[in-house]
């Protein structure tokens, strides 16, 4: 059963691997200047012509792959949070990580005039904050993912309203450009974006997988993890952090893309059902879900670009309200 297991994982991951690949050559062969797929692999190459180069790869590579980063490290993000919580809620969109973010780069932007990587840098600095408050209020001798869950909503209400005073106070040029990053967007990233998040996730990325070699034990409970040896504090602290750091990353990035990190994690469990949270797999599921997002959202309606993160709330939306329906019909008996 193990190896029948590990085989279909290899499967499942393979799948989602070519789907985004596929996708992502689609990404850079469809736009207003279509090109054959065969002029897109020549400019990735070094080859052909210096009008098909440009188009792939200044315009359109380092938007599609900061997609796929973004949604990599949104969709690792949720499975580290819902499995070391033990709740489908806990994901950073839903427990303040975002909002931490978010409120932080706005007050940068708008206040302190920030700009670069210094508006990149207030929003991690913001997602730490906001997660190291959340773990904070929530310590009772431990942590519990019910109560983890409750203080980061109360939290993420907090700084919304923060956010919305520094949004009604502001010049309304700037507030509506602020407010278009809080929707989470791709439009007009480029190989700024995309260079710091690829290096922060080369080192966070391997931190994680190998943090989340405790999460067997830990989905087990906590007297059950510390009877087998496990440090549950420590290490549930280092996977929360993990996580945290890589909610801001990609929330510094492309600004708080909802509901990436929440519908992830589920959908990678749903393929391999009976296996648990599988974080590479919902760090793929993340991929795919932002850049089919973005594909829809820049072709959708010919002439308009919307933000990424209207299409990820039309997806994502839906399954909050299912989720939450189905919770009142358990708890109700039913």
């Amino acid at each position: 059963m193990r190896r029948r297991g590990r085989v279909r994982a290899l499967w499942t991951g393979g799948v989602l691997a070519v789907l985004v690949f596929a996708l992502l050559c689609l990404s850079l062969c469809v736009g207003d200047y279509v090109l054959p797929l065969g002029d897109v692999l020549g400019a990735l190459f070094g080859g052909g012509d210096a009008g098909a180069h440009f188009v792939v790869i200044e315009l359109r590579l380092p938007r599609a792959l900061l997609a796929l980063l973004v949604g990599a490290a949104f969709g690792m993000a949720g499975g580290v949070f819902q499995t070391v919580l033990r709740n489908p809620l806990a994901s950073p969109d839903v427990i303040g990580i975002s909002s931490g973010a978010s409120a932080a780069a706005v007050l940068g932007s708008l206040v302190l005039s920030f700009s670069g990587l210094a508006l990149s840098g207030a929003a991690l600095f913001g997602a730490l904050a906001a997660g190291t408050l959340i773990y904070a209020l929530s310590w009772r001798g431990g942590v519990v993912g019910a109560r983890f869950v409750l203080i980061g909503i109360g939290v993420g209400t907090g700084l919304l309203s923060v956010l919305s005073y520094l949004l009604t106070t502001a010049d309304v040029d700037e507030a509506q450009e602020a407010f278009l990053w809080m929707t989470g967007s791709l439009n007009g990233r480029s190989w700024t974006q995309f260079w710091p998040l690829l290096w922060l996730l080369v080192v966070l990325v391997p931190l994680t997988l190998a943090a989340a070699r405790a999460l067997p034990a830990l989905s087990l409970g906590d007297d059950t993890a510390a009877g087998l040896g496990s440090r549950v504090g420590r290490q549930r602290l280092a996977l929360l952090a993990c996580g945290t750091v890589l909610a801001g990353a990609a929330t510094a990035a492309a600004g708080p893309v909802a509901f990436v990190a929440f519908v992830a994690a589920p959908v990678a469990r749903m393929l391999l059902p009976g296996r648990g949270a599988v974080l590479p797999h919902a760090a793929l599921t993340g991929a795919l879900l932002v850049l089919l997002a973005d594909f829809a959202a820049q072709h959708a309606i010919p002439g308009i670009q919307f933000p990424v993160g209207i299409v990820t709330s039309l997806v994502g939306a839906p399954y909050l309200l299912w989720l939450l329906a189905r919770a009142n019909r358990v708890g109700r008996g039913g």
